[in-house]
């Protein structure tokens, strides 16, 4: 009976596979298909399953089960609270107080109760008092330099990093290292102006050069920097008729946070002498930072497992490039991406004898357009996951899209999809399909690889 199953799900598929290659989408693209047993694994369907193709956001199931396998589903980051120096009986502290960072995605998060950036500063602001401190003779510290201070993956697009979904990785992370920017439209055709920012940015320059579009043209708009500059430039255009923020990407984050915590002591009283500073920027004066300073707090995230549901639901780039290097430093020492990758690539090897070069992996969260990775790899990838403990965990943080579970990908010309269904007759099955350098509408692609995909029902 399961075998009749298969077969008749392998036509099934093999004939929407016919219709979907005949839809005139693909004249000079490619599409790849792998289509797995879910009970045993084996290749119900393949078409091109060992070509690699770019992932987009595919990519993050690779990257949430190689950290649970590796970190495990309840691993947490820390942050800690703690200060320089001495308290003096007038409560002033003769040092510095210094937020370290363990690379924490989450930090100031509002996806998370205990995350949020008011409800973390308030702890802290209070733990400062509690410990008697009235005064500080010497400045905020964010210490970024767990993961050498704020860095973006070497393969991401100019035209991304300034943005909020490009927004780098550091060892300090704050507020998923965005900010939020209401732009006011005018007369179309002409420029916007910057209404208001949702956190002030007062160590940089944002030049605004966003023109007004006509109505229904959405947001067209931008952001230009890169990790510490001082300017940002927005660019595009942003329709008359749209009432929407725009989020970007905060070149310094260990900086905004250091700089939040000052004004949110200054608030009750308790003045900082010096202007707020990092660890990588103290480091690039040449100053290193006190090795054994006394800790007031120690700020727990969210488990992995929690930190992953966001992950795939809403593809936060920032927390899959956390997770990379996070595997990365606990498997081997190395927080740069590529080594990161490049173990992520070998623990396959390894594990799943998958060949280096169906895991040609750039980053953590697939917005590098120069990965390039196999259905196949994919595929078995998710299949593997089926087994483990954590299972129930990962398949609860990928989207039902289209009645399917699965996760979705979308870069420049790239769309994907990945995940686990069971059919009407009761044959689960694992699959992976992408799809590169489609032509027409992003939404016309998309319905026909729904099409293909409703002969997995």
């Amino acid at each position: 009976m399961h075998a009749s199953y298969a077969q008749s799900l392998k036509n099934n598929i093999d004939h929407a596979y016919q219709q979907f290659v005949k839809s005139g989408k693909l004249p000079n693209g490619i599409a790849s298909l792998t289509v797995l047993d879910g009970n045993t694994g084996q290749p119900i369907f393949t078409n091109n399953a060992s070509i690699g193709l770019p992932t987009a956001s595919t990519m993050k199931v690779i990257t949430s089960i190689t950290a649970l396998d590796i970190l495990g589903p309840d691993y947490t980051y820390q942050t800690k609270l703690a200060y320089t120096g001495e308290i003096d009986s007038l409560g002033v502290l003769h040092g510095d107080i210094i937020v370290i960072g363990s690379g924490d995605p989450t930090l100031g998060s509002d996806r998370f109760n205990n995350t949020k950036a008011e409800t973390i500063l308030n702890k802290w602001v209070y733990k400062i008092q509690h410990a008697g401190i009235s005064r500080i003779d010497g400045r905020i510290i964010g210490d970024d330099l767990y993961l050498n201070g704020n860095d973006v993956p070497p393969t991401w697009n100019w035209q991304d990093i300034g943005n909020y979904y490009g927004a780098g990785i550091s060892g300090l992370n704050w507020h998923e290292n965005k900010v939020g920017i209401v732009i006011s439209p005018h007369t179309v055709g002409k420029p916007t102006f910057v209404a208001s920012t949702s956190l002030p940015l007062t160590d940089g320059t944002l030049i605004n050069e966003v023109i007004t579009g006509p109505n229904g043209s959405g947001d067209n708009v931008y952001a230009y920097s890169a990790p510490y500059s001082n300017i940002v430039y927005l660019r595009g255009t942003y329709g008359r008729d749209l009432k929407k923020v725009i989020e970007i990407a905060v070149p310094d984050p260990a900086l905004a946070l250091a700089q939040q915590l000052t004004r949110a002591l200054s608030d009750i009283g308790i003045a900082v002498d010096s202007l707020p500073t990092t660890g990588k920027r103290l480091l690039n004066q040449g100053i290193t930072l006190n090795k054994r300073p006394k800790e007031l707090d120690i700020h727990q995230s969210p488990a992995l497992k929690d930190i992953i549901h966001w992950f795939n639901q809403k593809s936060i780039n920032l927390y899959g490039e956390a997770m990379l290097k996070s595997f990365g430093i606990i498997s081997h020492n190395e927080s740069t991406t590529l080594e990161a990758a490049s173990l992520l690539s070998k623990y396959w090897e390894q594990k799943l004898r998958i060949p280096n070069s169906e895991l040609n992996i750039q980053d953590g969260s697939g917005l590098s357009p120069q990965n390039r990775v196999t259905t196949a790899a994919m595929a078995k990838i998710m299949h593997y996951a089926q087994g483990r403990p954590w299972f129930a965990d990962f398949k609860k943080s990928l989207p039902t899209i289209n009645g399917i579970t699965m996760k979705s990908g979308t870069i420049g010309g790239v769309l994907g999809y990945t995940g686990f269904h069971t059919s009407k007759s009761g044959q689960p099955v694992t699959f992976s399909l992408l799809v590169n350098n489609y032509t027409g509408s992003t939404a016309a692609m998309r319905q026909e690889m729904f099409k293909l995909l409703n002969s997995l029902k």
